[in-house]
């Protein structure tokens, strides 16, 4: 019911609307009619002939008039009335209140002011989703509730409605009330009923009282199967359907589609939870794709992170300069004159992976007349090409980064930059900006530095293998690099040791530079000993873990110095409103478990500072098992808090540094072709510059609030990268072991490691494949897992007893079996299917002793599965059972070319995305 004022304000805002679209009629000369689509029949009937030539009908009329073969737009105008309908009938049921209701937003503002309630954003726990939800404090509530911790929502009733990502206010429950965490492991459709394990300690535990901001989004579901729906009731045409994501409660919706859609992939959305009803409405928008097809869950998988991957408009590839054989691209001379040339007077070359079309970076180094070196980092010029608040700038801002699934890449920006004139390609002119240092001969101490736009020819484009073979003076390597055929001997002669010159004076820079940053505490990290091969189609063609070669290190180093006498620079000009990448120092707690599992095994790790870390884990060597020190600083990178952008103007200068690369300030500036943060830094160091000559800036740039909003959804989006990457890694592999029989095949039989104990298994980590997973040591009947003679598992009465490094298992009959950390054990791997979420890796003790090769495997060459195999074999498998099927899916296929540069990786884009990975915690252990 509307109170008079409400009605007065509502005949005034429909007024107008309606004024606004005569307005328009008039501006466009009377010559275009224009509609003016709604709901409100009062004002269909009071303008629907007011105006000739501004017609107001209802979206019935409009669709039926305009689009009347549109069958989806008419389904879903009919989806979201019957979903408003039964929020009106719902409301109006006072009885039957399933929730509490939540408080009127100025008690909630009171509330948290007085430091009664404390706000922050709802995480839900996905292996425990009935059960358990954290929220994480934020803003003034983080700092004044004098909490440590996490606050524990236990159960659907205290979280009263709140969806995962909601920013919600929470009333802490009295101490008396308190709960903790599970220790057990658990399934993750299992609503956790009967794992009967105590929980930990008490921890903080509170309810969800309001409800400051729904995040909601596009949710992917599953509807039930035939039987399901059946059993659902009388109502045939309301629907229960699941969510993909584990933390989202099963939604209704009214539909006469269910059965029709019962083998899809569907976008729903809701629209309302009403505190009388156990779950959200909601309505139905599209289908997405069939279930378990491999194209239908990789769109499931980039509409969960809200990734949108639409073709670049039209609009845009306009702005976009042309470089064909028939009108080739040109330095003008207008830049000429306004950039340093370096063409003739530097040696700038690249260093990537073979066959690398994307070379957003290149190196010089030469001495000087003084007898000092210069050093010189040369990163693409893509603002250049990019104006402020363009077409294809708004499109790369709200894109943010490069997206890189399992098999595929989704850019940033079109291919006619990214991978041809922002690209640093060999004997080619292109537009760069430099920064040059002035070392000194012997110390390598840097003296002097410039920053400007130039004009480079890269002479080299040499892969990392090559670099490594000069830099080892092997120079037979030359035979594979294509600038040096064609030349007479004493010309190669010359040319090879000028270019190994340069490659060992950049690689003794490197190693100063490293020491120093080492000195400072640099943390070396799980996921840079990565070696990755790409094939001609840039499809991975070996991806092996091993230390990397000091190249790639080289290469490394030289961007980090980059980055970092950027971020000073920009910092200096413009010390409220730059761009930065803070890693903050983490909660000391986080390392528990890193220490507990280093003691187990001898070592003792100092976490107290981020030198100290560095140097406990370089000792924490097992020279029988180089397994141990690769879990332990994988167990260090899970306890470092986030690395994220932010802007100068939100922080104290104490709280700018990063802790991992021990470096007081550091930013994103070497890699603007993939992630837009780097041209928002481009662009603030041209600021700086002009800023310095005192010329007028040109630049737009943001203020700290903008720049602020700007960072929170560059993080949202680099969170979303990531998430993806990780989640299209496990559908490969899922997909992979699918179609393989885990009692027959011997690929399903391997060597795992123990890295942490659970009350009712342990976790267990697999080499050869990179996977992670829980095995149950006690199943669903109670039965415990035994050893026999042969070391084989079999299951028996019995109890579990968990040390802090050990686990044992006792049978009634006496027999009993110690599991320790580290432990070297047998697996088989399994896929344990699911309709409605994604497939899952399932880990099964085979033996307490390690995996056995067998002798048909020890003539191979690696015992890994290579990357690339596991992702042609999935491919073509999934190609082989659309065609059997029929299935038109083409629509994902035909778009492909044209918004995918490549198939594969930039080995450096590689690297600084594990770099990257190294400081973000992504993992979510099963059951943890």
């Amino acid at each position: 019911m509307q109170t008079a004022c409400q009605a007065v304000q509502h005949q005034r805002g429909r007024r107008n609307i309606y004024n606004a679209a005569v307005w328009y009629y008039h501006h466009c000369g009377d010559r275009m009619p224009i509609v003016m689509v709604t709901e409100d029949a009062e004002a269909i009937q009071q303008y629907g002939s007011e105006t000739q030539g501004v017609f107001v009908i209802s979206f019935k009329d409009y669709l039926d008039n305009f689009w009347p073969d549109l069958k989806a737009a008419h389904e879903l105008r009919e989806s979201i009335l019957q979903s408003r309908r039964e929020q009106e009938s719902e409301s109006q049921e006072s009885h039957g209140r399933e929730y509490a209701e939540h408080l009127p937003l100025e008690v909630l503002e009171a509330g948290i002011k007085s430091g009664r309630y404390v706000q922050g954003t709802l995480n839900v726990n996905k292996h425990r989703a009935q059960i358990e939800a954290f929220v994480r404090l934020q803003g003034a509530s983080s700092k004044d509730s004098g909490l440590a911790s996490d606050i524990l929502i236990h159960g659907m009733k205290a979280r009263n409605r709140a969806i995962h990502g909601d920013v919600v206010v929470v009333e802490l429950l009295l101490k008396g009330e308190w709960k903790g965490r599970t220790g057990a492991l658990c399934d993750n459709d299992s609503e956790d009923k009967a794992s009967g394990e105590a929980p930990s300690e008490p921890m903080p535990t509170g309810r969800v009282v309001g409800i400051l901001q729904k995040n909601w989004r596009d949710y992917v579901v599953t509807f039930p199967s035939k039987e399901e729906v059946q059993s659902q009731g009388r109502n045939a045409q309301k629907i229960l359907v699941t969510p993909w994501d584990y933390r989202i409660p099963k939604i209704r919706i009214s539909t006469q589609q269910a059965e029709a859609l019962q083998d899809f992939r569907v976008i729903v959305r809701i629209d309302s939870w009403e505190s009388t009803s156990v779950y959200p409405n909601g309505h139905f928008v599209r289908v997405l794709g069939r279930i378990g097809d491999l194209e239908g869950e990789i769109a499931t998988i980039l509409v969960e992170n809200s990734i949108l991957v639409a073709p670049f408009s039209e609009a845009q590839l306009c702005e976009m300069p042309t470089n064909t054989p028939e009108k080739p691209w040109q330095v003008s001379a207008e830049e000429e004159r306004k950039r340093r040339d370096l063409r003739r007077t530097h040696l700038v070359f690249s260093i990537d992976p073979k066959g690398c079309e994307d070379v957003d970076d290149a190196l010089s180094v030469r001495t000087l007349s003084d007898g000092d070196l210069e050093l010189g980092v040369h990163i693409t010029d893509v603002t250049h090409f990019v104006a402020p608040n363009s077409y294809i700038d708004v499109e790369a801002r709200t894109r943010a980064t490069t997206y890189y699934l399992a098999d595929r890449r989704y850019d940033m920006l079109p291919p006619v930059l990214s991978s041809d004139l922002c690209s640093l390609l060999g004997g080619v002119d292109r537009y760069a900006v430099s920064i040059m240092w002035q070392l000194d001969k012997t110390s390598y101490e840097i003296k002097s530095v410039w920053y400007g736009r130039t004009i480079i020819r890269s002479s080299y484009k040499l892969f990392y293998e090559a670099a490594q073979e000069l830099l080892d003076r092997n120079f037979g390597i030359a035979d594979e690099i294509p600038e040096f055929k064609n030349l007479d001997e004493k010309s190669r002669q010359a040319r090879l040791e000028e270019l190994a010159w340069a490659i060992g004076r950049l690689t003794d820079i490197a190693r100063h530079v490293r020491a120093k940053r080492d000195r400072c505490g640099a943390l070396e990290l799980e996921g840079v000993e990565v070696r990755v091969q790409l094939d001609g189609r840039k499809n991975i063609h070996d991806l092996i873990p091993k230390q990397p070669l000091e190249a790639h290190e080289t290469v490394a180093e030289c961007m980090i110095l980059a980055n970092h006498w950027v971020a000073r620079k920009i910092w200096e000009s413009f010390p409220h409103q730059a761009l930065l990448r803070q890693h903050p120092p983490p909660h000391q707690e986080f390392f528990a478990q890193l220490r507990e599992c280093a003691a187990a095994k001898g070592f003792s790790i100092d976490t107290w500072s981020n030198k100290a870390l560095a140097h406990s884990l370089d000792k924490a060597e097992d020279p029988s098992d180089p397994t141990v020190n690769r879990l332990l600083r994988s167990m260090a990178t899970q306890a470092m808090s986030n690395a994220l952008y932010f802007s100068t103007g939100c922080c104290t200068e104490a709280e700018f540094h990063h802790y991992g690369l021990a470096l007081d300030k550091y930013t994103h500036f070497t890699s603007p072709i993939r992630r837009y943060s780097d041209i928002v830094v481009h662009r603030l160091l041209m600021a700086a510059i002009s800023k310095d000559k005192k010329m007028e800036i040109k630049e737009n740039l943001l203020s700290n609030k903008d720049l602020e909003e700007l960072c929170r959804h560059i993080n949202n989006r680099n969170r979303a990268a990531q998430h993806s990457q990780k989640q299209s890694t496990e559908l490969f592999q899922c997909m992979y072991f699918k179609d393989k029989d885990p009692e027959t095949d011997e690929r399903c039989i391997a060597d795992g490691v123990i890295y942490s104990i659970r009350t009712n298994g342990v976790l267990v980590f697999i080499p050869r494949f990179g996977i992670k997973g829980a095995a149950y040591l006690k199943n669903k009947d109670g039965l415990v897992m035994s050893c026999g003679p042969d070391s084989r598992s079999e299951w028996k009465p019995g109890s579990l007893q968990r040390f802090q490094d050990k686990i044992t298992s006792t049978t009634t009959g006496g027999e009993s079996v110690t599991l320790h950390l580290f432990d070297h054990v047998t697996v088989r791997i399994s896929v344990q299917a699911s309709r409605c979420h994604s497939d899952t890796i399932r880990l099964e003790l085979v033996s307490n002793r390690p995996y056995e090769v067998p002798s048909s495997e020890l003539s191979q060459p690696s015992p890994l599965l290579l990357k690339s195999d596991l992702v042609r074999e999935v491919t073509r498998c999934a190609e082989e059972a659309q065609l059997a099927q029929d299935v038109a899916v083409d629509a994902i296929q035909e778009e492909y070319p044209e918004y995918c540069q490549t198939k594969g990786w930039s080995l450096y884009a590689l690297l600084e995305e594990i770099r990257d990975l190294a400081l973000l915690d992504v993992s979510e252990d099963c059951g943890i």
